[in-house]
């Protein structure tokens, strides 16, 4: 395997892993409980990550931080859910499926990446082999569920398009940019969750897991490679990755849930698949930049550095 496909099979480990979301919240959550879910995913992750690089955010970034949290996971994952919960028959993957266009216009803008009409056919090529794997007949339109699926898809692409913009500090890498992100979202839904959902549920053990699933393995796994990837890929070419989550959830659906796969249904996934394969020649990958360190310092032994970067 070349260096490219590997970098492209790691950072397509994250829409593939975000694509079981529904099959756990379903099947080990409590009900109706969006809000609160969104922050048990991105807090506890981010909390986790920051004490083990204890490194926080310095002068600007702060700011950056907690723009990039917002756009990134506090808005983005109320609104998903918001939109999941608002449109039937999987009319939110549809909407959310444009993404890639977004992410294609804002690159145009802010980042100077010209789009070619490959690209552009690429990406509605995605939205449509999505939207016949998801799209049910019987599927109606909320004005409310479609504004929150279009913002949702907005609000990643822009902080796609800054995370590329903006980089990283010197001396952070991607876990520690991970964890501020995380943190910053999840400190933002956390009072509008408690403010519309009340109190949290008492949990029981099945619930706990699921919980630490989504924490660990969906959310500050998942997230690092994919801004990992992110720094070393075009901005286009990681958001085009992205139809391999509803996908994996199509997947997921027929082989532990029992979901039947319609002959139209293998078709769009075919064409979703082969989009995010084009997508991925449309463009090659920036160079990688030298390896930066991350270091902290052991409270018991302060004079023992140990790299806590993982970028390999």
């Amino acid at each position: 395997m070349t260096r490219k496909a590997a970098l492209v099979a790691l950072t397509a480990l994250a829409p593939v892993s975000w694509g079981s979301t529904y099959a756990v919240t379903t099947e080990f959550l409590p009900p109706d409980r969006p809000l609160f879910t969104g922050m048990m995913r991105a807090l506890p992750a981010g909390l986790a990550l920051l004490a083990l690089t204890r490194r926080l955010p310095r002068g600007a970034w702060w700011g950056k931080a907690l723009a990039l949290g917002a756009l990134n996971i506090g808005a983005f994952f109320p609104l998903l859910f918001l939109a999941a919960y608002r449109l039937p028959g999987g009319l939110a993957a549809v909407f959310g499926s444009v993404g890639p266009l977004f992410v294609v216009g804002l690159a145009a803008v802010v980042l100077g990446e010209r789009p070619t009409v490959r690209t552009l056919l690429t990406a509605v090529a995605a939205a449509l082999g999505v939207s016949l794997v998801v799209l049910k007949a019987t599927a109606g339109l909320d004005l409310v569920g479609v504004l929150a699926a279009l913002a949702s898809s907005a609000s990643m692409a822009s902080g796609t398009v800054l995370t590329k913009r903006w980089g990283r500090p010197e001396g952070v890498g991607p876990l520690t940019l991970t964890a501020w992100q995380l943190t910053a979202g999840g400190l933002l839904i956390a009072p509008v969750a408690f403010l519309a959902e009340g109190a949290p549920p008492a949990l029981d053990a099945r619930n706990l897991a699921g919980y630490a699933y989504l924490a660990l393995a969906n959310t500050a796994v998942a997230y690092w490679l994919w801004f990992r990837g992110m720094e070393r890929m075009t901005a286009t070419s990681v958001t085009l990755l992205g139809p391999l989550s509803p996908l994996t959830a199509a997947v997921i659906g027929w082989a532990a849930l029992g979901q039947a796969l319609t002959p139209v249904q293998l078709l769009g996934m075919a064409i979703a698949f082969g989009a995010t394969l084009a997508g991925q020649r449309a463009a090659a990958p920036k160079p990688v930049a030298p390896a930066t360190l991350e270091t902290f310092e052991i409270p018991e032994k302060k004079l023992q550095n140990i790299s806590m970067d993982l970028k390999k």
